[in-house]
């Protein structure tokens, strides 16, 4: 009886070896990113920590000192530690160099033309009114959306934009608004940028929502953040 003798498939041992190739190499670069990442991280945390400190006191004029606070259900001031993590909004109270209140550092976001656009801006509760104003994040086209970054017209909104309380000491007495470029006529408006309207109307709106909601509650515990700070102090 003849010998059979059996060839292997030539093709088939090859493709296999190709693709246990490919998966090892996609197991290798998947962990290089997860390695990368994990290695970048506490730099990239620090440098956002450093960013979001030099902001805050760019924001507040005058400001020398300031203190970490978050707001508790009931809405009263829970100081917290430099680093220290809250479950709700953390902001910081600026004082200047006598140990008087200069203003409240507040962080906001919302959507902009590109994507989220994350802010901070400076209140004055003795002024009732912004009075700075810096973009934390922004993904806006360079040469058009970037300009609410560096216009000079459109940063001089925030130098003194009206936020005052209503009698009820509840809500603004005017609700911050964007207007077409060349049409503020109101204290409370944010004059637009021409070329750039979308992300400067997101701008104001995301100071709308914003002091709508802190404004408010801050101005409230204005007396109790100037005595929590001479509490320290004794």
């Amino acid at each position: 009886m003849a010998e059979v003798t059996t060839i292997p498939n030539t093709e088939q041992g090859n493709s296999m070896k190709m693709l246990q190739a490919m998966v090892g190499i996609g197991i290798l670069c998947a962990l290089l990113i997860v390695l990368t990442y994990e290695g970048t991280l506490p730099a990239i945390e620090r440098n956002k920590a450093e960013a979001l400190e030099k902001a805050i006191f760019k924001v507040v004029p005058d400001m020398a000192t300031k203190r970490n606070f978050t707001l508790d259900e009931s809405g009263q001031l829970v100081p917290l530690a430099d680093g220290e993590e809250a479950d709700g909004k953390i902001f910081y109270a600026g004082y200047d160099e006598n140990g008087m209140l200069a203003g409240v550092a507040i962080e906001a976001s919302g959507q902009g033309f590109a994507d989220i656009l994350r802010i901070l801006y400076g209140y004055n509760p003795k002024r009732q009114t912004v009075v700075g104003f810096y973009v934390l994040e922004s993904k806006e086209t360079p040469g058009l959306g970037d300009k609410i970054e560096k216009d000079t017209a459109f940063l001089k909104n925030f130098k003194r934009l009206d936020v005052q309380i209503s009698k009820d000491g509840k809500s603004l007495e005017n609700e911050v608004t964007a207007v077409k470029h060349g049409e503020k006529e109101n204290p409370w408006e944010v004059d637009a940028i021409t070329g750039a309207t979308i992300s400067s109307r997101a701008i104001g709106d995301i100071l709308a929502s914003s002091t709508e909601e802190w404004v408010p509650l801050l101005f409230e515990q204005r007396e109790r953040l100037e005595d929590i700070k001479t509490e320290k102090e004794n």
